[in-house]
């Protein structure tokens, strides 16, 4: 089971576990965590989302401000890419898997110190992608 936290582009936030994400499918699955009873799952159509982000913790650090390193350089096979999103919010982190054309890929923070661990962004949601 994974930590996620899922925020969609009209602003909506949806925390707890999943285990059945694909980026090869359209629609996935949330567990709420306790106290919810019973761990109801909600189904999650991946098109209404903006990014989905793999975390350690539900709440992070909020004292915690991310400052990712430009002095690395990205692991073998991935590039550095800045995404801006629609919403004007921007991430900085490697990926070895963007390509315009398909609809989302995953991005690991610079920041090592970072809430998530890796985020799937969602292509629609986003105004920019460029490599660093």
């Amino acid at each position: 089971m994974n930590k996620v936290v899922a925020r969609f582009m009209d602003g909506r936030i949806v925390k707890g576990m999943t285990m059945d994400f694909s980026m090869d499918r359209d629609t996935f699955h949330i567990a709420k965590p306790p106290p919810d009873p019973g761990w109801v799952r909600t189904e999650i159509p991946v098109r209404e989302l903006k990014a989905l982000f793999f975390v350690r913790d539900f709440d992070g650090d909020p004292d915690h401000v991310e400052s990712p390193s430009l002095d690395s350089a990205p692991p073998t096979g991935e590039h550095r890419v800045q995404v801006t999103f629609t919403d004007g919010e921007t991430l900085l982190g490697n990926t070895s898997r963007y390509q315009a054309a398909h609809p989302g890929f995953f991005l690991v923070p610079l920041d090592a110190e970072s809430n998530n661990e890796r985020c799937y962004v969602v292509d629609a949601a986003t105004r920019e992608v460029y490599f660093v």
